[in-house]
């Protein structure tokens, strides 16, 4: 019997699949290895607890390092589940279901970028799993790769400017999870008022807001109708306490906040912060809105997500997992040596290298350890300069064309 070759797609589908299985496998057993507690994955199962049991959330204080609750309610709700599960059953499950995300990130960013190769999907989840956001990530049990795909499934459904009944509801869930998200139904309603204003309706990006708040308001009033006292702790008082999350001068820290906390040499960098904030906010919102009209989706939702991570009181570097569809980005457009520079950064491990934990040493830096723990918030503000550069000027004879319902123009 003659035994017929498979087609190349399909060899080159399983080699890629292959080696990424064999560098996933190598990731777990590192992580066995270096003995990875989950911490956050236990803080989850303790708040899931608390929620079957009727504890006081926002009281809690989980695992060994006392860690406080800090997201809003409805995190809560859906981490119930996860105190079923002994804490071994839990972690391997965990580990599995992140790296199931990694790949579903890795495929949204090439699609977002417009590479659509499923190949290709491997050759990069393969390599992205040892990079420091990522394994982060994953050795914290996070849940950053999560709310990365629903915001990326949302937003890379429909052409920019189209949307239907589902557009907004992965930006709802994602921010009703963890408020960091909200910058981008905020991102869609400011591209939808600088439409207006500048002669067309705006309305899909409108109505794509308007479903994104439709499900977040859904989902905290559900939350508030099964824990009103939480709900009402939460929105009314723990939502303005950023110290519950940490120091500010972490130099896990990669947000504005800890950058200038570290280079002040303070704890709290005050009124500068809110007005270094309130400018990239404003640059940031300004790039991505441009980006957004002028039919560069990719740039205008990278840009999005870099000044969220900068704006917030705390990002973690292990938020940073928004590092993929960046150096995706930054690749596939011809900016080979900035997707390099930056692919360097973050799998360097860089912000580890500073002097760091008990003594708040990171209030003491000088020098190159200074400029070592503002890694990545200066490989995002660098970013943003580029994206504003990047972005082509319309002709001025160019007729705006009006997206359609669909998402087609018309």
């Amino acid at each position: 019997m003659t035994m017929i070759a498979p087609p190349a797609a399909h060899r080159r589908i399983a080699v890629a699949l292959g080696v990424c299985l064999v560098s996933f496998t190598a990731f777990w057993a590192a992580q066995q290895a270096a003995h990875v507690s989950m911490i956050d994955l236990m803080v989850y199962r303790a708040e899931g607890a608390a929620v079957r049991a009727g504890g006081d959330l926002y009281a809690l204080r989980a695992t060994a390092a006392h860690l406080p609750t800090t997201y809003p309610p409805f995190a809560a709700l859906l981490f119930a589940p996860l105190s079923l599960p002994n804490p071994a059953l839990l972690r391997t499950l965990a580990t599995a279901g992140n790296l199931a995300l990694l790949v579903m990130l890795v495929r949204l960013s090439l699609k977002l970028v417009g590479h659509a190769r499923v190949e290709t999907v491997f050759w990069v989840a393969a390599p992205a799993v040892w990079c420091e956001p990522v394994w982060t990530t994953l050795r914290y049990g996070q849940i950053n790769l999560l709310l990365a795909v629903l915001v990326l499934w949302d937003l890379t459904r429909r052409p920019a400017g189209g949307y239907d009944r589902w557009s907004g509801v992965g930006l709802g869930l994602a921010t009703a999870v963890k408020l960091t998200p909200a910058l981008f139904p905020m991102f869609l309603l400011a591209t939808g008022l600088a439409d207006r204003r500048g002669g067309g309706g705006g309305e899909p990006w409108l109505r794509h807001a308007r479903g994104a708040a439709v499900v977040f308001a859904g989902a905290t009033v559900l939350a508030a109708a099964v824990l009103p006292y939480d709900s009402w702790r939460f929105w009314t008082g723990m939502v303005f306490r950023a110290s519950r999350v940490g120091r500010a001068e972490d130099t896990a820290n990669q947000a504005l906040r800890g950058i200038l906390a570290r280079f002040l040499h303070t704890p709290d960098p005050g009124a500068l912060w809110a007005v270094c904030t309130a400018g990239v906010a404003a640059l940031g919102l300004a790039v991505a809105v441009r980006a957004e009209l002028r039919e560069r989706r990719a740039w205008a939702v990278c840009a999005c997500a870099v000044t969220a991570l900068l704006i917030s009181p705390v990002s973690w570097t292990h938020h940073w997992v928004w590092c993929v569809p960046l150096v995706l980005l930054l690749w596939s457009r011809g900016h080979r040596a900035a997707a390099l520079g930056a692919l360097l950064v973050f799998c360097s491990y860089v912000p580890w290298w500073v002097p760091h934990g008990t003594g708040r040493p990171e209030l003491r830096l000088a020098g190159a350890d200074l400029l070592l723990s503002a890694a990545y918030g200066g490989i995002g503000g660098l970013f943003l300069a580029l994206a504003r550069t990047s972005l082509p000027t319309p002709a001025p004879d160019v007729v705006r064309v009006k997206p359609s319902r669909t998402g087609r123009t018309s």
